[in-house]
């Protein structure tokens, strides 16, 4: 089995074997597993801060600006394919039409993605995951949790991670080697990108962990209603117009 779909199942089997055992009482509302989603959110910190944001700062001092872009674009060329089929999914058939058209335009003129020449042309980038496609269908969002690795998550977003696994075009590269190496260049790269947000989130938050935690909910509750949620369930005005 591939490492990177192992790691995946071990949180996933973790996430779900603390959900079923482990509910808490005089917890916040939504997030009923509060004691052991502050001790993962310490240990994906603890991770990141001894490995991954090291490289990270590393990555970013050394590759030039055009080329980390580059890198993105491609990454996010190829995540088109899950937004399309998350289009298609939740009945948005004009969208994954417009996004058809941007996937092959950054494909061929934009050479694999490397040049965003859609975003040039109008057809600018879309976010939909399996996720966002459970939250459409109507399935509640479930309690918040925290994945080892994959971080801030809630139950259906939890199973989303599946469906956007299998149609992420980086797990099927052959041979072991070549994909972790696609795998950890876009962590690599996801995080380098962060850089310069996180230094926002240091001045902002009193307690990291609560504010990344409600800004999560939030968007993913914008993500689902496309910018406009309930008014009960509007409690936060964070990522208005996301």
């Amino acid at each position: 089995m591939p490492h990177f779909q192992h790691l995946f199942k071990v949180g996933i089997v973790a996430a779900l074997l603390v959900m079923t055992g482990c509910a808490t009482t005089n917890q916040t509302a939504g997030d009923p597993l509060e004691g052991y989603n502050r001790a993962m959110y310490k240990f994906n910190d603890a991770v990141d801060t001894a490995v991954i944001k090291p490289v990270a700062k590393g990555y970013d001092a050394v590759v030039p600006d055009p080329i980390s872009q580059g890198v993105s674009n491609f990454f996010s060329n190829l995540n088109d394919i899950t937004v399309i089929i998350n289009d298609l999914l939740q009945g948005k058939f004009y969208q994954a039409y417009k996004d058809t058209h941007r996937f092959v335009v950054n494909t061929t003129v934009g050479v694999g993605g490397i040049f965003d020449v859609a975003s040039l042309s109008g057809l600018n980038k879309n976010n939909e995951d399996f996720g966002q496609t459970l939250g459409v269908w109507g399935a509640d969002p479930g309690a918040y949790v925290v994945l080892p690795f994959f971080g801030p998550r809630n139950v259906r977003d939890t199973f989303g991670l599946i469906g956007d696994m299998f149609t992420d075009p980086v797990m099927y590269v052959e041979g072991d080697d070549a994909r972790l190496a696609f795998v950890g260049t876009r962590v690599v790269d996801t995080r380098a990108n962060l850089l310069k947000a996180e230094k926002v989130l240091d001045e902002a938050a009193l307690d990291e962990y609560s504010y990344v935690r409600d800004a999560y909910m939030q968007r993913r509750q914008n993500l689902v209603y496309d910018g406009n949620p309930p008014l009960e369930d509007d409690e936060f005005d964070i990522f208005e117009d996301e």
